[in-house]
């Protein structure tokens, strides 16, 4: 007998979709594409916007205050961005703002979500093409499918 999958066979599509977002033209247009999809099946989203540790370490002290109110501002701007988004399209959709690694809390996002489908914009960094993006780790882990939006 197979293992049960935890996907189920024959359904319409997705019941739940976790969106990244970082404020990115890429993941705006994810955010879109992904709201579009919600409504036409009747899915529920989970927006993740995640603030890198990175960002804040190794700033001196009188730095990580003034650039933590900036990732609040990004949220703030996202959250208003997502409400208009999906009250447009009358989708069931929430934001949750994380610290961490991108692709760790969008991961754990997923996990905790039960999602059935991850979305995220392709990387606008040229850095990212040598040495992996989180839509190419995310890809890469086989853990849910992936649409990754240009």
């Amino acid at each position: 007998m197979h293992e049960q999958s935890r996907y189920e066979l024959g359904t319409d599509g997705p019941r739940v979709m976790v969106v990244g977002i970082d404020g990115s033209p890429t993941s705006l247009r994810a955010a879109a594409y992904a709201t579009g999809m919600a409504r036409r099946q009747g899915s529920r989203l989970v927006f993740v916007y995640v603030v890198g540790y990175s960002a804040v370490s190794g700033l001196a002290a009188g730095f990580v205050g003034p650039l933590t109110e900036a990732y609040g501002q990004v949220a703030d701007e996202l959250q208003h961005e997502v409400v208009d988004l999906v009250n447009a399209r009358g989708v069931e959709a929430t934001l949750q703002v994380r610290r961490g690694d991108p692709y760790t809390e969008v991961s754990r996002a997923a996990d905790e979500e039960q999602a059935d489908a991850v979305v995220v914009g392709a990387s606008m960094q040229a850095g990212h093409k040598l040495i992996g993006s989180l839509a190419g780790r995310l890809v890469r882990a086989s853990r849910w499918p992936v649409t990754v939006v240009p």
